[in-house]
């Protein structure tokens, strides 16, 4: 699947993804920044953004899409950064294509349990089989099944044109391949995990899944942040970020 990205700059090449009911444009705080000295490659994830649409949503066939893209702009000693589900991704894609580093954002690997989203996944649901364009009505909805303003907004930025830019059927039908995670066996990439100390996206006893799949890690934590912790403490992430770069 060809996907959509934007890429910004010059020098060694970092790939943002990023998470569940985003786009290219959710990374855009950390991108703006590195491109001032590596080539940033933003890319919309398949069911997303200005991506292709497709019934079929795992972390296989994800990572596969994003290898494809990486090939066909012969990127060579690539950085993997990703939030959430993007996260994922990333850590999915060590397994496929040559890559230098990689950064999963406020995400484990493991699997998450399915009520994590189910409001955010209610609320679509009810949206969309009421068939609603109006916004009003939309946040009304969202309200009612106790969505928070910033998720709200979020979800908000992908509907334009009284439709949503994320695939929210196939999504809601594929949930259940989004929560999920396959075992992969160790990978000795130097990995990089930020966690949210506010977030319970990332808990003390994911540390040894952490550190067998993926034993040359460092695990970061900010403190009085949630699981968007790259919008909510942007600064910290990136001097996290260049730290990690440079070592």
């Amino acid at each position: 699947m060809k996907l959509n990205y934007k890429i910004q700059g010059d020098n060694q090449p970092i790939l943002l993804i990023h998470g569940l009911f985003g786009s290219l444009d959710n990374l855009n705080m950390l991108a703006k920044d590195l491109s001032n000295n590596y080539q940033t490659i933003q890319v919309d994830l398949r069911n997303h953004g200005q991506s292709p649409w497709s019934k079929v949503m795992n972390y296989q066939v994800m990572a596969e899409d994003v290898a494809e893209l990486c090939l066909d702009l012969q990127l060579k000693n690539i950085v993997l950064i990703g939030h959430s589900m993007g996260g994922k991704v990333a850590l999915q894609l060590s397994q496929l294509i040559p890559v230098s580093k990689i950064c999963a954002i406020d995400i484990a690997p493991v699997k998450y349990n399915e009520t994590m989203n189910i409001p955010v996944i209610k609320a679509l649901a009810q949206c969309i089989n009421q068939k609603l364009i109006d916004k009003k009505q939309i946040v009304d909805v969202m309200q009612e099944h106790g969505l928070t303003t910033p998720t709200i907004l979020f979800l908000l930025k992908s509907f334009k044109h009284e439709h949503w830019l994320f695939n929210a059927d196939v999504i809601i039908n594929q949930y259940d391949h989004i929560c999920d995670w396959h075992t992969i066996s160790p990978c000795d990439i130097a990995t990089l995990f930020i966690r949210g100390g506010n977030s319970n996206y990332i808990n003390d006893k994911d540390y040894p899944a952490i550190f067998s799949q993926f034993p040359n890690t460092q695990i970061e934590v900010i403190e009085g942040a949630s699981h968007n912790v790259h919008a909510e403490r942007t600064q910290q992430v990136l001097q996290l970020l260049y730290t990690w770069l440079i070592n």
